[in-house]
């Protein structure tokens, strides 16, 4: 299914705690089949998390990436590059998870808003820190599916109970999610299917990143995720 999107546009957000923050949305041409609320990576909202929310919203989801950072610095977006490694990932570690998980529900409240549905469902992708948060927001809050591509730290959470199904992507090269922290996690957590792709490293989603961009991988993990969301959220 391909739809026209109609809408992309900046939208602000409320979280719980009363924090405003940014979030792109990308509205589909014709009645949303559901929803999707992204969970961004440490480097932002980036152009490239800006063309995947396209491109779900493209399939026929209403779709929002809130950008976490605001908290921290509104509008902050870091380039792929050295110069902003170091400040990426002291940015990365200085977060506090629990208001992002604020911040992202604010995401899913905006969506089911919207929606002309009331009983639309929704459900949450993450990349890189995004996946982590993916896999704690469906152990913690209210989704009807959760996709978790390479969340390094889902080992560190493998004790919490999700509360809707679950897949992961992540590649065998990866040494952010090397294969003994996947064994631990599937171990504990044999409920939730892990796909590893072969030959593939961390960040394989990232078609503006040559180094890290697998074109094999990145497209069978998207249609493996929009056969998930077909079969849980429509």
């Amino acid at each position: 299914m391909s739809n026209v999107i109609v809408d992309q546009e900046m939208v602000r957000l409320t979280a719980a705690d009363g924090f405003a923050l940014d979030a792109w949305l990308a509205t589909p041409a014709g009645r949303p089949r559901g929803g999707i609320v992204i969970a961004q990576e440490m480097y932002g909202v980036t152009d490239y998390l800006k063309r995947a929310t396209a491109f779900y919203a493209s399939q026929g989801y209403l779709t929002i990436t809130p950008a976490l950072y605001d908290r921290h610095d509104r509008g902050t977006v870091l380039a792929y590059n050295e110069a902003d490694r170091d400040r990426v990932h002291a940015l990365y570690q200085s977060m506090d998870w629990d208001k992002s998980l604020l911040d992202l529900d604010a995401g899913r409240r905006f969506v089911a808003q919207a929606a002309p549905d009331p009983a639309m469902k929704t459900a949450i992708i993450g990349f890189c820190w995004g996946g982590s948060l993916a896999w704690m927001a469906a152990c913690r809050q209210e989704y009807q599916a959760a996709v978790a591509y390479y969340g390094s730290a889902m080992p560190d959470y493998a004790d919490e109970t999700p509360h809707c199904p679950v897949i992961a992507h992540v590649g065998d090269l990866d040494t952010s999610f090397p294969p003994v922290r996947v064994a631990a996690f599937k171990a504990a957590q044999p409920g939730v299917t892990v796909y590893t792709y072969p030959d593939t490293p961390h960040g394989f989603d990232n078609e503006t990143r040559p180094a890290r961009y697998r074109p094999e991988a990145h497209g069978l993990a998207r249609a493996r995720t929009l056969a998930f969301l077909g079969q849980h959220i429509g």
